[in-house]
């Protein structure tokens, strides 16, 4: 199975337009292989098919690693070994999108939290397992979190009041939220508070997967 899911991720990633390493396309394989391992006594995921995992989990989260590049890019903070941009992934689950942005951008250094402490764990356990060194792991209530972060991103996390509302103490003066949305969220967008800007609302295509896809991107005002 896991050569078909090679050949499928190498030809979603042409798609995507990114170019990784061999080393970077395995430890996008192994990870999913640990997710699976792992939902099997932790229940991470409701997704167990390898096939649909691919597709629903990591070509979904990829979609992203090309818009997240680009605004770096446009901030001065693109991914070169200089750069120290920081991403919170808030309510990562499994790890998604933040371990797909760490594996994708080595010098990126990449936080995902998590209130659930099993899944916390796991993300501490794959930085290991994957020799990702700029991956942590943290059991905490974004709340709590008041370092600044460059980037502050969500996946099927929470309302976009609520992922902006609870995670602001976190974001760095010129820091942005990036929330990970299916169909375009006419009405969570009408109930953003004055305080809250949205600046983009880009369009996602994913890979092998017939659904809507976009990514919001917000700034204090």
């Amino acid at each position: 199975m896991t050569g078909t899911n090679e050949v499928v991720l190498r030809a979603g990633l042409k798609v995507l337009a990114l170019d990784l390493t061999d080393a970077q396309v395995r430890s996008l394989l192994d990870y999913q292989d640990l997710i699976g391992k792992w939902s099997k006594v932790y229940n991470l995921t409701a997704v167990r098919d390898p096939a649909e995992m691919l597709t629903h989990h990591l070509l979904d989260s990829l979609a992203a690693v090309l818009p997240l590049q680009k605004h770096l890019l446009s901030r001065g903070l693109e991914n070169t070994v200089s750069s120290n941009a920081r991403v919170l992934d808030v309510g990562s689950g499994a790890g998604l999108p933040g371990i797909v942005f760490a594996i994708c951008c080595p010098t990126l250094s990449v936080t995902c939290v998590d209130t659930v402490g099993k899944k916390a764990a796991f993300i501490k356990q794959a930085a290991l397992s994957l020799g990702l060194a700029n991956l942590t792991g943290l059991h905490a209530r974004v709340e709590n979190i008041i370092e600044p972060f460059d980037v502050i991103c969500s996946r099927a996390f929470a309302s976009l009041v609520d992922f902006t509302a609870w995670s602001v103490r976190a974001l760095a003066s010129d820091g942005v939220w990036m929330a990970l949305k299916g169909k375009h969220p006419a009405d969570e967008l009408s109930m953003l508070p004055v305080g809250v800007t949205v600046f983009h609302v880009e369009q996602l295509t994913v890979p092998g997967l017939d659904a809507d896809r976009c990514v919001v991107w917000m700034r204090p005002s």
